[in-house]
């Protein structure tokens, strides 16, 4: 599909500054752009890719000052101008037929919506309940009594255990698996005996869940993600752990049992969070912090966490002790030491 440039100013509602009649055949980075192609600008950190991009044409802010021998489609945000053109150009989504594939095995208990779509090797348990629409892909194991609401998508290899609750249009990524037991061991004579896992995993509506990640079982009770949460690849979340509506949390996070994390918090990734503790709503981590304690809201990071300006002051005061230490040796000398 081919766009010129004065279609391209009408989908986006912006401003052109170029020629109209350029066509536009395709997408790309500002630093992998070739002639025929557009990309866009929005934060200042790309001015000097900007400078060199060889992009026929840039989705720019309103506010634009930079130089660019690009033509420039003026938007109030670009980022999204961008993200409307690539959805149009982009090769037309992967649709599975509804139906259950010859090699997938399907306890005649089981109930499937209209429309489910169950693919190759995946094994369905009695008591399963699957609404419609929802999409099951290859390999995958839906163990006993789970339900999983309507429009899902279950990339290939996921597993889901037993008596799993998942809500309408959640996603879940290859590799990860929903409700493996909890980390629960109690020391007894010298060794180590299993505690039983009788909980749940609860996954409300429109949760994105990345590949390989896990999300464990509650040892009584429910594991529960709410509402609108996005959980990167990679990520362990322990038993009884609560993460509130619309949280984000990044790859390579470990949350320990029984912690409850608020709405719409941000968590960077590989931070690790100890058992047993809160994280207000609204509250942001930075990458590779280590959560030791209750917080409530603001942005803290390092480990132990401390707010952020304490955070970057210390790290600003680390920097600057290799010449503290060398005053110190000049000090020493003309005094004597």
């Amino acid at each position: 599909m081919t766009f010129t440039l004065q279609e391209l100013e009408k989908l986006s509602g912006g401003e052109l500054l170029g020629d109209p009649a350029q066509q536009i055949t395709g997408v790309a980075s500002l630093a992998e752009a070739t002639a025929g192609e557009i990309s866009f600008f929005g934060s200042p950190r790309y001015a000097a890719q900007l400078r060199k991009t060889r992009a026929s044409a840039v989705f720019v802010p309103l506010d634009f000052s930079e130089k660019t021998a690009a033509a420039q489609i003026r938007v109030s945000n670009p980022a999204k101008a961008f993200e409307q053109i690539v959805l149009r150009l982009a090769p037309k989504a992967i649709a599975f037929a509804p139906g259950v594939h010859p090699r997938a095995v399907v306890d005649p208990g089981a109930k499937l919506g209209h429309g489910v779509s169950i693919q190759p090797n995946a094994v369905i348990e009695p008591g399963v309940c699957i609404g419609d629409n929802s999409v099951i892909g290859a390999d995958c194991y839906v163990g006993h009594e789970t339900t999983i609401g309507a429009d899902c998508i279950i990339y290939p290899h996921v597993t889901i255990r037993e008596r799993a609750r998942i809500g309408a249009r959640v996603i879940i990524h290859s590799g990860a698996v929903i409700g493996a037991d909890g980390f629960g061991f109690e020391p007894a004579q010298g060794r180590y005996e299993k505690v039983p896992q009788l909980g749940i995993v609860q996954i409300d509506d429109d949760v994105e869940i990345g590949a390989n990640t896990t999300i464990d079982r509650a040892r009584f009770g429910r594991t529960w993600i709410q509402e609108g949460v996005k959980i990167d690849n990679l990520v362990q979340v322990a038993h009884n752990v609560v993460i509130g509506k619309h949280t984000v949390i990044a790859a390579q996070t470990a949350i320990a049992g029984s912690t409850r994390i608020g709405e719409r918090v941000l968590m960077g990734g590989q931070v690790g969070v100890v058992g047993h503790i809160e994280i207000g709503d609204g509250t942001i981590v930075g990458a590779r912090a280590g959560v030791t304690k209750s917080i409530s809201g603001g942005t803290w990071w390092s480990t132990p966490i401390v707010p952020l300006a304490v955070a970057k002051r210390h790290t600003a005061w680390l920097h600057r002790l290799g010449k503290l230490i060398e005053r110190v040796k000049e000090i020493e000398k003309k005094l004597g030491s």
